[in-house]
């Protein structure tokens, strides 16, 4: 199977990719949304909801941030910090909507910058350390096929604001899958170390797939574009080995709190400051 053909296949439905963040277009994905919870739509399962997605995509843009300046080349720091401030900007609407419907009233940098690792609630495949080049791209394949997946089903909410969230990101994580596909074959048929690095990379992120499949009845379909992109790529499948423990039960590595302590930082020394 041809890089192009994986390509093809993988954007057919999703021809209309955003390639920019979230803050630089020109449409407002909650612009004419009703905010109000809407009738048998549980307020706190809710809230819970968009902060474990918040988290995932906070933690996963604060790793793909530490590739800025580090990238091969400058086209694929561009094109990794675009996708750092697509999920940025999906952490942000997220939080939000989660401060509005848990009784609370925070706002996205009381759940960024003031939660200590204990109460975040990311999957740990996001918080490993970024490693080299073909690490960042078999977790960037995995996690964007695993997201992408789930905001197609959350397309579909019974929460207008979730749902219009969810229906925007689709055509941003569209994307992100689509560059991921393209590394991953790239670098799986390339040279013999680049080869290497990727075996060695599903190898690091294997132990952390089966985290991915307990919420969400998605199994299928990303093992599906896994396994056409390795096949592309001349890899084997990943072997979903599970560790035991959860992300979602606010169990972490010992990664995650020095990246908060690292984005945290200037607004816990600061927290009064203001632009």
């Amino acid at each position: 199977m041809s890089d192009d053909h994986v390509y093809l296949t993988l954007a057919e439905g999703h021809e209309d990719d955003t390639r920019w963040a979230y803050g630089t277009g020109f449409e407002d994905p909650l612009h004419g949304v009703d905010t109000a919870v809407p009738d048998g739509v549980d307020a706190g399962e809710l809230a819970v909801l968009c902060v474990t997605l918040a988290d995932d995509a906070l933690v996963s843009a604060q790793r793909l941030a530490e590739w800025t300046t580090r990238a091969p080349e400058l086209e694929e720091e561009v094109a990794l910090a675009n996708i750092g401030l697509d999920l940025l900007g999906q952490a942000r609407l997220l939080y939000s909507r989660a401060g509005q419907v848990d009784g609370t009233g925070r706002d996205e940098d009381a759940f960024a910058y003031f939660r200590d690792a204990g109460d975040f609630r990311n999957v740990r495949l996001a918080e490993l350390p970024g490693g080299d080049f073909a690490f960042s791209i078999v977790r960037l394949l995995v996690f964007s096929s695993w997201r992408l997946a789930h905001f197609e089903r959350l397309a579909a909410h019974r929460d207008p604001v979730l749902a219009a969230i969810a229906a925007k990101g689709v055509k941003e994580l569209a994307y992100h899958r689509q560059y991921a596909a393209e590394w991953a074959v790239r670098l799986g048929d390339g040279t013999e170390e680049s080869h290497r690095r990727m075996r060695r990379a599903q190898e690091q992120v294997a132990p952390y797939l089966g985290e991915l499949f307990t919420a969400y009845d998605v199994r299928d379909e990303v093992v599906a574009v896994l396994r056409q992109v390795t096949e592309a790529a001349g890899l084997p499948m990943p072997v979903f080995r599970p560790l035991p423990g959860s992300g979602r039960a606010g169990e972490h590595t010992e990664h995650l709190a020095p990246l908060l302590a690292e984005l945290q930082g200037i607004a816990r020394a600061h927290p009064e400051a203001t632009w």
